[in-house]
């Protein structure tokens, strides 16, 4: 999955941000439970991407004004 820009999250809905916020870290649920059982991740620097792009999901809903 390509990664979100800070640049793209802001021309995105609230609604669209909220969505992908919860895909994301459902995403990031499943790649934690395979690591913590034992198995090989199959890209080990994608629990980093995941965390970094829910963090600017996190800072541009922020800025917008809403509460999670």
């Amino acid at each position: 999955m390509k990664e979100l820009k800070a640049k793209q999250l802001r021309t995105m809905s609230n609604e669209e941000l909220i969505k992908k916020l919860d895909e994301l870290g459902s995403e990031l649920l499943n790649e934690r439970g395979l690591s913590s059982m034992g198995g090989a991740p199959h890209n080990p620097g994608r629990v980093k991407s995941l965390r970094r792009q829910i963090a600017r999901l996190k800072t541009v809903l922020k800025e917008k004004g809403v509460n999670l």
